[in-house]
Formats: structure tokens, C-alpha cells, sequence
């Protein structure tokens, strides 16, 4: 595998930590700032909702420039942002300034994994997605519990000092290894529309929006929950989270190897069923750490596995429209995490936290429709039908 596909990972590695920090984070700022849990949460929400709708006006556009320019162009924004992050005074200043940091790190995970697949093999793409993926999940491993340890030690804006200082000598390493690539043709809205209006396509986006929304239903309020359920100390707090990232890390790789391996249509209907079996375990594994941590590694596994079989998926199904595909599907996961993010945050409002896991796998339940939806059609002809639409509408 191409080295550089692992340097793109630590540019994700980085993103993943500024998007899920606030989940590892969140009783200090509630506490700081003098604003509720719930409120605090929609730093994760708000963050979700502007990543889909940058992800998808940009992968519009992106083609037009040149792609190495932009992703330092946004690393930038991305450090710059949050050393803005640490220097607010209120809340209303760190929610704009994560609505910097969501467009910055739209760009970063876009461009990540569209240069990833083009670095690697059509053979490899599966993996070299769940590499670059590996980057977000990683930052669950050593990223957020490391930051939850800075945040007892200096406080939570210490975090964001140590992520936007850390991105400079990447960005100065990305800027000497990556090529410059003449801009791509633009890709036209008719394009998007094609792929949208196609069922099979679109299955595919509302598997991941309903299973990362089900997911986030409970990840976004994990704290919380831990702290209810089974009440530990700080320091299990944190094992915990490296726990929940070590799965997470051997999931993302495990989704594209499998994607790979046992074929994209198959891997899009198993994912969903195994996860749904997961997220259901959750609360019937009772108060005991022996039962709920492996139950929880299982779910953080499986978690991370859907987003690279999903683009996999699509890839493999459309390839002429594998831009637009990707872009869309980007966007599609983070409104699943805006959703579920939201979703939590009503029964966190209403008194129930612990209903959350339930809640969680009731939208599962809708991805594994969707994935059902989604494969019906064999795969040879569903390619046919996405390459005669893109034909059409060139």
C-alpha cells in the first residue's frame, strides 16, 4: 500500500479528534460554560450538520481545483479555528467556531479519501478507504482519551490549543510528499441528481445515515451514559474510551477487508444485522464490566466498519460516478451523526439518558431495511444501470 495513503490517515486522525473530542469533553464544557449537557451536545450536532452541507457543496466543486492546494488551504482554516476554539469566553463564540472547524474538516476527510482511492489499486480500494477511516477511529483510540486527560490536567481549552499546533508539521510534511494534480472536470448537478434518483444508490446513503444516526443516538451522550450506568472513576473513564477506539480502529480496517473479500453487496447487508445485535446487547449486559465492556468493543467494531463498505459499495457500483458518490455519502454520515446527535440529545432533555441504546437500535433496524433495499438488484446490473445514467447525462 502506498505510504502516503497512511499520511492521509493522520490528517483524518487529527479531524476525527476535533469531531468526536466534544463527546470526551463534554461535562467540562457544560460545566465551564454554565450551559446544560444537552446543549453542550449540539456542538456535535451543529458540527454534523455543517460537515454534510460542506461535504456536499464541495464535492461539487473540489473538481475545478487543485486538490493538494486545497487540502493545505484547509488544514489551515482547521488550526486556525481551533486555536480559536480555545480562546472563547462564551458558548455562542466556540459554536462559530466549530462551524469552522466542520467545513475545514469536511475538506480534509473529502479530499483524504478520494486521494486515497486514487493512490491505491481498483483491487485495494476497499482497504485503502478503511486505512484513511482508520485515521478517525484511531483518534478514539489515543486522540479523545488522550484529550480527556489534558482537559483534567489543563482544562478543555487546552485541548484544541494541542490539536490546531499539532496539524502545522503535518501540513509542512503533506505539502512536500503529495504531487500536484491538474483540477479534474467539474461534476455537474445532473450528475448527483442521476445518482440521488437511483434506489439502489440512494439505499445505500440512508444505510449509513440511519445506522450512524443510531449510532450516535448513545455515542453522543456516551460520558453521560457511562457515568450513569456504571459509574467510574475518571481514569476507567477513559480506559473505557480507549477500549471503545481500540474496536473502532480494528473496525474500520475489518469493514474494508471485508468489503473486499466477501464483496460489497454482501458486506452492506451483514454490517447493519451484526450491529443491530450489538447496540441491543448494550443495555441487557446489565451493570457488570466484565459483560458490558466486551459488548461495547463489539459495537465500537462494528460502527466503524460501515463507512468504508458503504463507499466501497458505491464505488464499486457506479466508478464513473465515484466523486459524487463519495461526496454524497460523506455528507450522508454526518447528517446520521447530526441526527442521532439530536435525536439523544430530546431523550437526554427528557430525563431518558438510558433509553438512548434503544432508542439507537431503532434506526439500525431502518439501515438493515435499507441494506436489504439497496442489494436487491444484482450487482452486475445495477452497475450497467449507474454507468448508462452517467452516459445520459454526459
Amino acid at each position: 500500500m502506498d505510504t502516503r495513503i497512511y499520511w492521509l490517515a493522520a490528517t483524518v486522525f487529527l479531524a476525527g479528534i476535533d469531531e468526536n473530542i466534544c463527546i470526551g469533553i463534554l461535562p467540562s464544557i457544560a460545566a465551564n460554560l454554565h450551559v446544560s449537557l444537552a446543549s453542550a451536545g449540539q456542538l456535535t450536532t451543529i458540527f454534523s450538520c455543517v460537515f454534510a452541507l460542506t461535504a456536499f457543496g464541495l464535492s461539487m466543486r473540489f473538481a475545478r481545483f487543485e486538490r493538494k492546494r486545497l487540502l493545505l488551504i484547509a488544514l489551515g482554516v482547521f488550526a486556525c479555528s481551533n486555536l480559536l476554539a480555545s480562546l472563547s469566553p462564551g458558548y455562542a463564540l466556540l459554536f462559530a467556531a466549530r462551524v469552522a472547524m466542520a467545513a475545514s474538516c469536511a475538506t480534509v476527510i473529502l479530499l483524504a479519501t478520494r486521494l486515497a482511492t486514487e493512490l491505491a489499486p481498483p483491487r485495494l480500494h476497499g482497504r485503502a478507504i478503511g486505512i484513511v477511516f482508520m485515521g478517525i477511529s484511531g483518534s478514539l483510540v489515543l486522540g479523545v482519551p488522550v484529550g480527556m486527560t489534558i482537559a483534567d490536567w489543563a482544562g478543555w481549552r487546552a485541548v484544541f490549543v494541542a490539536i490546531g499546533l499539532a496539524v502545522v508539521p503535518l501540513g509542512c510534511y503533506l505539502a512536500y510528499r503529495l504531487p500536484v494534480a491538474p483540477p479534474h472536470a467539474a461534476i455537474a448537478w445532473r450528475t448527483y441528481r442521476s445518482q440521488l434518483a437511483h434506489p439502489e444508490t440512494l439505499c445505500a446513503q440512508f444505510v449509513s445515515i440511519a445506522m450512524i444516526g443510531g449510532h450516535f443516538t448513545l455515542f453522543a451522550y456516551l460520558s453521560p451514559y457511562l457515568q450513569t450506568w456504571l459509574a467510574p472513576r475518571p481514569a476507567e473513564l477513559t480506559l473505557l474510551y480507549v477500549a471503545f477506539g481500540v474496536a473502532g480502529v480494528t473496525g474500520a480496517w475489518l469493514g474494508g477487508w471485508l468489503s473486499d473479500r466477501a464483496g460489497a453487496s454482501r458486506a452492506l447487508r451483514l454490517c447493519p444485522a451484526a450491529f443491530l445485535l450489538a447496540m441491543a446487547a448494550l443495555p441487557l449486559s446489565g451493570h457488570a464490566l466484565a459483560l458490558f465492556v466486551p459488548a461495547m468493543m463489539i459495537w465500537g467494531c462494528l460502527s466503524w466498519s460501515i463507512s468504508p463498505i458503504v463507499q466501497n459499495y458505491l464505488i464499486r457500483s457506479a466508478p464513473a460516478a465515484a466523486d459524487a458518490n463519495v461526496g454524497i455519502n460523506v455528507s450522508a454520515m454526518h447528517l446520521g451523526v447530526a441526527l442521532g446527535s439530536g435525536f439523544g440529545g430530546l431523550l437526554v432533555e427528557r430525563g431518558a439518558l438510558l433509553a438512548t441504546p434503544w432508542a439507537g437500535s431503532g434506526l439500525v433496524a431502518l439501515a438493515l431495511c435499507f441494506a436489504w433495499r439497496s442489494t436487491r438488484m444484482p450487482a452486475p446490473q445495477h452497475a450497467r444501470a449507474s454507468i448508462k445514467a452517467e452516459a445520459a447525462d454526459a
